[in-house]
């Protein structure tokens, strides 16, 4: 992960400390928001992601091990403690509990923020979201996916209202077979055919549309044993 992109959750009671920290760590690139307790932080994380939390443990009220149990059984944020209690067994707690890493107070800054850097080192670059095209190309007819249209060059084909939520519904599954029973259910919904024998049916009639000979379908194909899958150029 690239620091300048990271947003932290400085989670602490001593306003002091808080705002020492963010100013620091601003200085060194990053984002930085502040919780005050446990209850706050919750109110923060429910609108916003963060990259890193850092959460002191002892806190009025709900302790920092406690929230961040909470957190790690929902979240995958990594997740850095800050305590006055350096005992093994406090460490040992907090890293039960699922904390990443854990600071003993008092502490440097700049070890804050080494442990900080090598903690988000470890976190993993996410993998871009894939492009899906906009428009499926099938020989010479063409399907454009936003806005539900058909065409065969230039020319629009019409669309029955089944056959308009089955491409719908291939388009957004094509290369994977879906099966007989998932079309029904998903015709379903839509208010449509709700018997396999009748999705078959609507299956023959959107090949006459789609294949050069629709007794040998080349795009949308039968899956033996899996159902129908759409199989664009």
């Amino acid at each position: 992960m690239k620091r300048d992109d990271a947003h932290l959750l400085i989670v602490d009671d001593d306003e002091r400390i808080r705002g020492l920290l963010q100013k620091f760590l601003i200085r060194h690139g990053f984002l930085v928001s502040m919780a005050r307790d446990a209850a706050h932080a919750r109110r923060i994380l429910s609108g916003l992601e963060f990259d890193l939390i850092v959460l002191d443990v002892m806190m009025p009220g709900e302790d920092g091990i406690s929230l961040c149990r909470e957190l790690r059984a929902k979240l995958p944020t990594p997740i850095l403690l800050l305590t006055a209690r350096a005992e093994t067994g406090d460490r040992i707690a907090g890293l039960e509990a699922g904390a990443d890493d854990y600071l003993a107070k008092p502490f440097e800054p700049k070890e804050l923020l080494l442990r900080i850097n090598a903690i988000l080192r470890r976190v993993p670059e996410a993998e871009p979201a894939p492009v899906r095209p906009k428009v499926l190309q099938l020989g010479p007819i063409s399907y454009d996916i936003d806005r539900g249209e058909l065409r065969h060059g230039d020319v629009q084909v019409r669309l029955t209202a089944t056959e308009s939520q089955l491409m719908r519904i291939f388009s957004a599954n094509a290369g994977s077979a879906i099966t007989r029973a998932r079309l029904v259910e998903e015709l379903s919904r839509a208010g449509g055919q709700t018997q396999e024998r009748a999705v078959d049916v609507q299956i023959t009639r959107l090949r006459r549309k789609l294949e050069t000979d629709p007794r040998q379908p080349r795009y949308l194909q039968t899956v033996r044993g899996a159902g129908y899958m759409l199989a664009p150029d």
